[in-house]
């Protein structure tokens, strides 16, 4: 069997900063923002290292669909040929396209946020009272979607261990005898 350690690498690297890095930032990064005397400084700190974050995730995510391509290419025999694999690579795939697509919003709406300007606010995401109102629309939906993209990723890192089980020898034999026998 081929080794994809380049491939794999990225893909586990990439996965790791997109969930870690995300995580750490709605744990951290938006409530330690409320640490600010000033109210408008409290958006424009969360802001500001949402927006040093962005290109550190949009190569983390790269690096990921890179190596998830290249583990593809190098596994799409067994993906073929044992039962449970091809199921897995497109739970696997739909998760990957949900999490794209909510960090790529979630992005969108920052950028509106943070475009803006110093505005009052309790926190990274939670709006005052004198937020301007399509400003506090935006950071009340940032607030529910930094949980949704930490759970996505977290579950793309469990499906990837599900994967790497599927590649022990006893569970290959097992599942080519089984897609034989279907």
């Amino acid at each position: 069997m081929a080794r994809n350690t380049l491939s794999r690498s990225l893909h586990d690297v990439g996965l790791a900063a997109w969930f870690g890095g995300t995580l750490a930032n709605a744990v951290a990064l938006n409530a330690a923002a409320a640490a600010a005397d000033d109210a408008k400084d409290r958006g424009a700190v969360a802001n500001a290292g949402w927006d040093r974050w962005t290109p550190v995730n949009a190569a983390a995510i790269g690096a990921h669909l890179i190596g998830s391509v290249g583990q593809l290419r190098g596994n799409r025999d067994r993906i073929a040929r044992q039962e449970g694999v091809s199921e897995m690579s497109t739970i696997k795939t739909l998760v990957t396209v949900a999490a794209l697509g909510v960090t790529g919003y979630s992005r969108v709406l920052g950028r509106k946020v943070s475009d803006y300007g110093p505005v009052p606010a309790k926190s990274g995401t939670k709006a005052a009272r004198r937020t301007p109102p399509d400003v506090a629309v935006a950071m009340a939906q940032l607030h529910t979607l930094q949980w949704i993209i930490p759970a996505l990723t977290g579950t793309l890192v469990v499906i990837s261990s599900f994967a790497g089980e599927q590649q022990r020898a006893s569970e290959q034999a097992k599942g080519y005898a089984q897609k034989l026998g279907s």
